[in-house]
């Protein structure tokens, strides 16, 4: 496949943007049941910064890495919540990962998704089953780097991370929350999926319908 360039790299957050929004109420009926109900509205702000913030940019001009820290740092200054600085994380180790790149063969995009799930991971101090974003990203992230190992395409990769995700987001209902504001909840919180996943589960899907 031809190497992922800057252009792409945006073309990916303006999807992402679009996916989010058109998922806002669902991810805030999700939220109102075990958190503040806001969690739909603060990824439609943070991924529509991120989308304003990109648009004025020379994407000819620019590397990758540049291109994701301006996303992290727009994201960090639209969103309060909590998913703001995980996000903003996730997007500065990603820069990380690909610094000193024009354009992203398929191994560096699983290195970039690798190390989103990574950062997230990292700030959040979460591990898995404990009902939080990373139930989903980290599964997504292995999934890939399994597929990609074993010789498939970063399409077909991208397909396995996406699959991942939806296994993790669902399984988050029979978890028990220990983070965050849904953990005073207790055993109320089981039956319910985590916002955070659902939506992880939605920007994966983006990021694999636009970049395979």
């Amino acid at each position: 496949m031809t190497a992922i360039d800057t252009a792409r790299l945006k073309h990916m957050f303006d999807a992402i943007a679009v996916a989010i929004e058109a998922d806002k109420d669902r991810l805030c009926q999700l939220d109102g049941v075990i958190g503040d109900a806001d969690h739909g509205i603060a990824m439609a702000l943070g991924f529509g910064a991120v989308r304003d913030s990109l648009e004025p940019l020379d994407l000819a001009a620019i590397e990758p890495t540049a291109l994701l820290n301006t996303a992290a740092k727009s994201f960090l200054n639209a969103v309060g919540a909590s998913s703001g600085p995980l996000y903003a994380t996730a997007f500065m180790r990603a820069a990380a990962a690909v610094k000193g790149k024009a354009a992203l063969e398929d191994a560096d995009v699983i290195a970039l998704f690798q190390a989103m799930a990574q950062g997230i991971k990292d700030r959040g101090k979460a591990e898995i089953g404990e009902k939080t974003m990373i139930d989903a990203w980290q599964p997504a992230a292995e999934a890939a780097a399994a597929a990609h190992a074993t010789g498939k395409s970063l399409a077909e990769s991208l397909d396995a991370a996406f699959a991942a995700a939806e296994r993790g987001a669902e399984a988050t209902k029979d978890m028990v929350a220990v983070k965050g504001r849904s953990s005073r909840l207790g055993e109320r919180s089981l039956g319910h999926i985590d916002p955070g996943a659902a939506s992880a589960v939605t920007v994966i899907a983006a990021m694999k319908n636009s970049l395979d």
